[in-house]
Formats: C-alpha cells, structure tokens, sequence
C-alpha cells in the first residue's frame, strides 16, 4: 500500500500533473511550465537545457522546438528523453521519462499560429544550434523574412511539436527533516497499466 494521499491523491498521473502545473501558476515568479529536458548524442554523451512544456495531455507532455536543432537531433536518433518539472515555490517536482514522437499536425499549427508574430517570425531566421557570426546577422535574417513571409507566416517545415510519452513519472515533495515523499509511477509501455511505489527519500 503506497499510502498516497493529500497532493499525490489519483487514479490518473497526468491529472496529478496539471493540478501540480495549475498550483505553481498562481506562486511560481517565472516560467511555471519550464522543463530541464535531457537527451543523449550519438556518442551517449548527455545533454541538458530548459525548455517551456506546452500542453499536459491525458497520457503525454508536449512542447515545440526547431526540428534542425541539437536537443530534435538527439531526440530523433534515441527516440527517448527525460525532464523535470521543478517548484522552488511549492518545493515540489516531477521527473519523467519515455519515448518521443513528433507532433507535425494541425496541433502544431495551431500552437505555431497562437504565437507572437515576433516569435513567429523568429522560428523562421533562427538556425537554432548553429554557430551564428553576430546578432547583427540575426536581425537582419528576420528582417528579411518578415519582408518575405508578411504578417502569417505559416508555420515552417523544420518547426514543430514533441509529444514524450512516459514510461515512468516520479511525483516528489519536500519533507520535514529532509524525510520527502516520493512516488513513483512505472509502466512497460503506454498500453500497459502503472504500477506506483512509494520511494525512499
């Protein structure tokens, strides 16, 4: 018996999730939905950096990146990732691992086309990952697409979602004398059902 009650209370991961998410947007300062999202190069050499986690769906967690950058690139190749999601506010978070897919669809267009037109215009020029010679550059690139792609621009081809599927979803919050509640949520694979189990600190 996991004895999870209070905050860790569900039958349902990603409802626990958005209720976490929903909580942290009312006390969080900056960027609630921020993710430290990790990936493995070819060589298995890991890599880390922040990411903003746009939707929390009912058995998936997405967010929009450049298809041609190094974080797609490693993603594309494993076909696997982890983050987590970390409250310095309600001294909570979650960590998740699973598989990835890509999100090429309508969803992305219409996340793409629910942008500023700045950021739009910004998907377009930038190469993200690759060496740029100065910011001068940049801002002339996006000048000549913004003369280019006018005020709609479409959302481009080497620009959309990822969808991370989890295998394993960890739920932790800080405790009295450093004694912290951990749950662990672990299945073999999406259609399978989860298995919980209350972790040591």
């Amino acid at each position: 018996m996991s004895d999870r009650t209070g905050i860790f209370a569900g039958d349902d991961p990603f409802v626990i999730a958005r209720s976490w998410l929903s909580e942290a947007e009312s006390s969080e300062p900056n960027d609630p939905n921020a993710i430290a999202l990790a990936t493995v190069d070819a060589s298995g050499m890991p890599n880390a950096r922040m990411v903003l986690l746009k939707d929390i769906e009912d058995g998936a967690f997405v967010f929009y990146t450049n298809y041609e950058s190094a974080k797609a690139t490693e993603i594309d190749n494993a076909g696997k990732a982890a983050f987590v999601l970390h409250w310095k506010s309600l001294r909570r978070q979650i960590r998740v691992r699973g598989v990835v897919t890509r999100e090429e669809g309508p969803q992305a267009d219409a996340y793409y086309e629910s942008r500023s037109l700045k950021s739009r215009l910004g998907a377009w020029a930038s190469k993200q990952s690759q060496p740029l010679g100065s910011r001068t550059e940049l801002m002339a690139k996006v000048a000549k697409i913004t003369a280019s792609h006018g005020p709609m621009p479409k959302r481009p081809p080497f620009w959309g979602g990822y969808r991370v599927t989890p295998t394993e979803i960890e739920f932790w919050a800080d405790g009295a004398f450093r004694l912290h509640d951990r749950f662990r949520w672990n299945r073999e694979a999406s259609d399978k059902s989860w298995e919980i189990t209350r972790l040591n600190p």
